[in-house]
């Protein structure tokens, strides 16, 4: 039985807490409230001869809920829905409940969802969707397959038809997928709060200048926007953005407007020190945790595991258009009809899951703003490179 792998010391919490009732509280964005109630409701019936239950759906983002959980802990969620880089911040705060079941969890589950879930081989969370990525949309009545292998490809054919090209450049997480695969370094160092960071190497065959040389080469192009991914659906829309980099939580609004000619693919190659160099990304899991001070640890845990299993994810990915990160449920037929699904996918095998501190945000957006507007002062490329290194290594964000 789900959550059955239970200590001692956690069935006693739960009935000293138990006054008849079961009481749980579940975070999630309101956009999942009518598919929630449904899974809910199976939970409860499945369990009816064991227990009262009360549980209520609270709207929270899943953005926030690290902020918002480790606020006020005590009157948190005992359930709620992440996405994988807040877990370290919560692990280390003491906020998650390990997984019980952990095994059980782990072996439906695809691998990299898993370890996405993980910190030191423990399972914290229970994996949920495997697609919270980004990759490449493009509408394939103005642009061709071989068109979008390349950014130099794509850019001209967008010229010639007077469409644009859209990405948020100013987030360090869309910003990463020029760096990724240069053999420049980046990542959090083991301290889980401060980063390391090369991206202003000045040797190496890919330098830091080189990248930031490219990264001018596609801003300064007529056919470029950065723009925050909102206005890159209002330009699918009214016809002026015919491709653009975004995930899968924007794909029925691209279905919508391009129909057939509605194409997605993984990222393509730009053009750095002379040389292709295929884009990278972050990739991303969401999952579900369990709120290590809830007053029925063993209930919220037993309902995390059902939220997550098979039959739900099934049922995400049918109503909500989500991957699923167990692997039963993304071998189906119809997840592989679904082209988003296929390019996060694809896309994946080139990026890296997003393992950052504080301080590489702030750093990154003030960089890409320089960078977005064709560095209009004309400062030394090398001391731009030298202060966004600067400022993502910073021992605190600032």
């Amino acid at each position: 039985m789900p959550g059955a792998e239970v200590s001692t010391e956690m069935t006693e919490r739960d009935a000293e807490a138990d006054n008849g009732v079961v009481q749980l509280k579940v975070w999630s964005e309101e956009d999942n409230f009518d598919m929630l109630n449904q899974m809910i409701d199976s939970f409860e019936q499945k369990y009816a001869g064991q227990a009262k239950f009360e549980i209520t759906l609270e709207q929270n983002a899943d953005s926030d809920t690290k902020d918002i959980l480790l606020g006020d802990i005590h009157n948190g969620a005992d359930v709620f829905p992440f996405a994988d880089d807040q877990l370290s911040a919560m692990v280390a705060a003491g906020a998650l409940y390990p997984v019980p079941n952990a095994e059980e969890v782990k072996s439906a589950n695809l691998e990299e969802s898993v370890s996405a879930a993980s910190i030191n081989d423990i399972l914290y969370a229970y994996p949920m969707t495997a697609d919270n990525g980004y990759f490449l949309y493009y509408d394939k009545n103005v642009l061709s397959d071989e068109d979008v292998q390349t950014m130099d490809g794509m850019l001209e054919a967008l010229n010639a038809a007077g469409r644009s090209f859209s990405m948020e450049l100013n987030s360090g997480w869309y910003l990463y997928t020029f760096f990724g695969n240069t053999g420049l370094e980046f990542g959090i160092n083991d301290d889980g709060v401060t980063n390391y960071c090369n991206w202003n190497a000045t040797d190496g065959a890919i330098k830091g200048v080189d990248v930031a040389q490219a990264i001018l080469n596609i801003t300064t192009n007529p056919a470029f926007i950065s723009q925050p991914d909102g206005d890159f659906i209002t330009g699918v829309q009214n016809g002026t953005v015919s491709a653009g980099i975004s995930g899968v939580w924007n794909a029925v609004s691209v279905r919508e407007a391009w129909g057939d000619n509605y194409g997605a693919v993984k990222l393509p190659t730009y053009t750095v020190a002379g040389q292709q160099v295929q884009m990278s990304s972050f990739t991303g899991y969401k999952m579900m945790g369990v709120n290590a001070y809830s007053k029925y640890l063993e209930w919220a845990a037993k309902l995390a595991d059902w939220l997550t299993n098979e039959e739900n994810q099934t049922i995400r990915f049918e109503e909500r258009n989500q991957g699923p990160s167990n692997t039963n449920a993304a071998a189906s037929d119809a997840v592989k009809q679904v082209p988003a699904i296929q390019a996060v996918i694809a896309q994946s095998e080139f990026g890296k899951l997003q393992r950052v501190g504080n301080s590489y945000w702030d750093a990154c957006s003030a960089f890409s703003d320089t960078m977005a507007a064709g560095n209009p002062s004309g400062q030394d490329l090398q001391e731009i490179m030298d202060t966004l290194v600067e400022g993502i290594t910073a021992s605190a964000a600032k």
